[in-house]
């Protein structure tokens, strides 16, 4: 049997964001800071950056001095590549011994001027984004246990957090759940999972198997999703990973003001209703018993006095709770999934 991508970061962390212009591409970062702020030190930003992590500017020096240990790559920009005037910081930060975690497509140990770096100060170098060599084609086996995995009408639109969110909950409520990660920034929080977007094609399936084994009757796999089955690049991971996740339940994550898939302007994001449907379909076909459970939102882009208004009229539309789980949490859709399932806390 496969196993977990498993990885350890020594914090603190410096957070690499260069000069990304566009927040979306600064997800890591993002992520990093909001879900362990405790352990992010610093960002360091190039000029002309239009990405702020809300912590403090530091250079590589600084952040040494002040005891960091890594320093993470912040960023996932489409392609999982990055700028080369990027790899000078890179160098300076292994030299002065920090560690360097890299979750993109490229390979830390392809970069000869880091691995000569590392290895003359003693620096590891962390790819996150390398899927276990022996995955299995997928089985179509149904599994015990509950499983959820967060889906979504776009990329970068929140179904980590979500994922997140309902774990904690499910917890908080005396539920079994853990957290599987499917994504680099998932994996450096949990400090393990796969990394399905480098999985090969015919493997994705499978790799979903090996992420949510089979389990305790009452225990709930959370599972981080990928991709969305709408995007004319992403759609092969996501449904892939819904086919191997044979989820019981899902949520769809949407932004309430976004309406154009995020770097492809030309297509147009499906309705949140759209979405379930096609899940729906597709999914029934792993298990015919899935269901959608909840809509969690992103309305930073709404006024105040416009959200609630605005999830009000999506709830009355689709039947379901409908909450931004920054700011409301995610207690309404577990309460749901305790009623529909009858799951209770052991």
């Amino acid at each position: 049997m496969a196993q977990l991508t498993r990885i350890e970061i020594r914090a603190p962390y410096l957070v690499l964001i260069g000069d990304t212009e566009d927040p979306t591409y600064a997800k890591t970062g993002y992520g990093l800071v909001h879900w362990q702020p405790e352990r992010v030190l610093g960002q360091l930003r190039f000029p002309g950056c239009g990405a702020d992590l809300g912590v403090p500017d530091m250079d590589i020096a600084q952040a040494r001095a002040l005891g960091a240990q890594s320093l993470v790559i912040g960023v996932a920009p489409a392609g999982g590549v990055i700028p080369r005037n990027w790899y000078q910081a890179i160098e300076e930060a292994a030299r002065a011994g920090l560690d360097i975690v890299c979750g993109l497509h490229i390979r830390l140990h392809d970069l000869s001027g880091v691995v000569e770096a590392a290895k003359a100060s003693g620096a590891r170098l962390i790819d996150v984004r390398v899927p276990p060599s022996d995955i299995p084609v997928a089985s179509g086996r149904k599994r015990s246990g509950y499983r959820l995995l967060t889906v979504g009408t776009d990329c970068a639109i929140g179904k980590k957090y979500a994922a997140l969110g309902i774990t904690r909950a499910m917890q908080a409520a005396g539920i079994p759940a853990t957290f599987r990660a499917t994504g680099q920034t998932g994996i450096m929080l949990a400090g393990e999972g796969i990394p399905i977007d480098s999985v090969v094609a015919d493997f994705i399936a499978g790799a979903a198997e090996v992420l949510s084994p089979d389990n305790e009757p009452g225990h709930w796999d959370v599972i981080e999703g990928q991709g969305t089955l709408f995007h004319p690049a992403y759609s092969g991971v996501a449904l892939g990973l819904l086919h191997g996740s044979q989820p019981d339940a899902f949520v769809v994550c949407h932004e309430a003001t976004r309406t154009r898939v995020s770097g492809w302007e030309e297509y147009t994001l499906p309705s949140v209703g759209e979405c379930i449907e096609r899940h729906l379909e597709l999914g029934r076909r792993t298990n015919p018993g899935i269901r959608c459970v909840g809509v969690s939102v992103n309305t930073s882009g709404l006024l105040p006095a416009e959200r609630e208004t605005w999830l009000a009229d999506l709830a009355q539309e689709t039947g379901l709770p409908c909450i931004d789980p920054l700011i409301d949490g995610c207690d309404r859709i577990v309460e749901g999934i305790q009623t529909t399932y009858g799951v209770r806390a052991p």
